[in-house]
């Protein structure tokens, strides 16, 4: 199968940013009197967006104000130390650059805020892809295909020539809701047997053989 678009999730997939993350997480709810997380309790809170991670990272039943509280504490800091140790995962650029080569389309779909996204993929990838979108206000994030849905009309691409690149569940979700095949890389935060158990069907170890599967070698 030669595919027109490759449309990629952004963390855990493209780029390791679970450090940044699980360091503003701690730094919002140490400041606002709530205990820490681990970094894999952060691992397992991520994939449905920056609010949702902040919610698990919370104790059941706090209260709504204090929530946004943490919230906004979170997002200030994570504003300003998005990029301390955030880095590409292992041949993901030569990846890209390999995908590019080969004339295929390339898109990020995130969940994190859309000027987060925006940001990080000027800062790691420069000129790489053709459509990014990241939460909006007024479409509805990922599992639901929406934010895909709007890459694919961008690109003027369909669904079965599109390829749904991602780490997680809501990958695979999203790929189901949008009617594109999926992709699924190994090396992200959820792992082999929970994506086998989420219903993945191709998963990838490395970023080359992730190049083979999307070109087709």
């Amino acid at each position: 199968m030669t595919y027109k678009a490759a449309i990629f999730d952004l963390d855990g997939t493209l780029l390791n940013t679970i450090e940044d993350l699980h360091t503003s997480v701690n730094y919002a709810l140490h400041t606002n009197g709530f205990p820490e997380q681990s970094l894999e309790q952060t691992k397992s809170n991520v994939g449905n967006g920056v609010r949702q991670l902040v919610h698990r990272s919370l104790p059941m039943g706090t209260p709504t104000d204090q929530e946004e509280q943490v919230f906004s504490t979170f997002s200030a800091h994570y504003s300003r130390n998005y990029c301390e140790k955030t880095v590409p995962y292992p041949r993901v650029m030569e990846m890209l650059h390999a995908v590019s080569a080969a004339g295929m389309l390339r898109a990020v779909v995130s969940n994190k805020p859309d000027a987060e996204v925006q940001k990080l993929v000027a800062v790691y990838f420069p000129g790489l892809f053709n459509a990014v979108v990241g939460e909006r206000e007024g479409i509805r994030r990922k599992p639901a295909p929406d934010t895909v849905d709007a890459v694919m009309e961008a690109l003027d691409v369909k669904p079965e020539e599109c390829v749904y690149v991602g780490d997680s569940e809501v990958d695979v979700d999203t790929a189901k809701n949008a009617k594109t095949d999926c992709v699924c890389v190994s090396w992200g935060y959820r792992g082999k047997a929970a994506l086998k158990d989420a219903g993945a069907k191709v998963i990838v170890d490395d970023a080359d053989q992730l190049a083979d599967v999307l070109l087709g070698d």
